[in-house]
């Protein structure tokens, strides 16, 4: 499977260049913390919420989330708990 982002050590970024087509709504098995290793205007939206500024972003499993493409890369750590 291919992902919009490249992984090391927990850390991922995702490159301007992305394609918004490729951010798609999806879900995962486990509780996750998000969060932005550096300013950006990127967005996060959980299902059923309105997009809301990427800081640090507590996403319950199996809640169905996105990333909306803003400018720049974005760089952010994924704690899985």
């Amino acid at each position: 499977m291919n992902f919009p982002f490249e992984e090391q050590d927990n850390i991922r970024i995702f490159d301007q260049q992305v394609d918004e087509m490729e951010l798609v709504w999806h879900r995962d098995r486990e509780d996750r913390i998000v969060e932005a290793l550096e300013p950006t205007d990127w967005m996060f939206q959980l299902d059923n919420n309105l997009p809301q500024r990427l800081e640090k972003i507590f996403i319950p499993k199996d809640t169905y989330h996105r990333v909306i493409k803003g400018s720049g890369n974005l760089k952010v750590k994924v704690t899985k708990l």
